[in-house]
């Protein structure tokens, strides 16, 4: 891939077949991580009348998922109020099906836009926007499952099983990198 250029308001690349395989591949994992989770949200009648959902009121266990779906309001260990779980709680079932439907629909539109065999992407300005916070989900959860911290250094000794991985993170970080440079431009 050569750095994202602008063509008025367009922003255009160009991925060879493994790297939209690559972005393709991980993109729909990511998706499909997230759909199960919100396949876990309780189902009620009250949400089938009013269309108001909810979703799960407990952090997910799967610390990727954990990483792209915090808490919406941090826990103070100490606090012995027993309200701040309630609190956490509330604002997770009320939030978390919003956000799910911003990174599922943003993962869509990268997979809409990423040619399967490679080739030109053309993003309209909303649909760049969508490939950053797609691309952003992608490294968070490829950082969490790597451990990637900023203490791990640029390369890793080959035998490491983690080695070709960190490879594709650091790769898409440019991508993502160089996006950002031709929205901004």
């Amino acid at each position: 891939m050569k750095k994202w250029s602008r063509d008025g308001d367009v922003v255009v690349g160009r991925f060879d077949r493994q790297e939209a395989a690559v972005v393709r591949g991980l993109v729909s994992q990511i998706q499909d991580m997230l759909l199960a989770r919100a396949d876990e949200a309780p189902q009620d009648e009250l949400s089938e009348l009013t269309g108001i959902r909810t979703g799960p009121s407990t952090a997910p266990d799967d610390p990727i998922l954990g990483r792209l779906l915090p808490d919406f309001h941090r826990l103070d260990p100490d606090a012995p109020d027993p309200g701040d779980l309630d609190s956490a709680a509330a604002l997770r079932s009320l939030h978390e099906p919003e956000l799910l439907d911003l990174k599922t629909g943003a993962a869509g539109v990268v997979l809409d836009t990423c040619p399967s065999e490679g080739g030109e992407v053309r993003l309209l300005p909303a649909q760049a926007e969508a490939w950053l916070a797609s691309i952003n989900d992608v490294r968070l959860a490829l950082g969490t499952a790597l451990d990637v911290n900023e203490d791990m250094p640029d390369e890793l000794p080959p035998d490491d099983p983690r080695s070709p991985h960190l490879g594709v993170y650091h790769w898409l970080t440019w991508v993502q990198e160089t996006l950002i440079e031709a929205v901004m431009s």
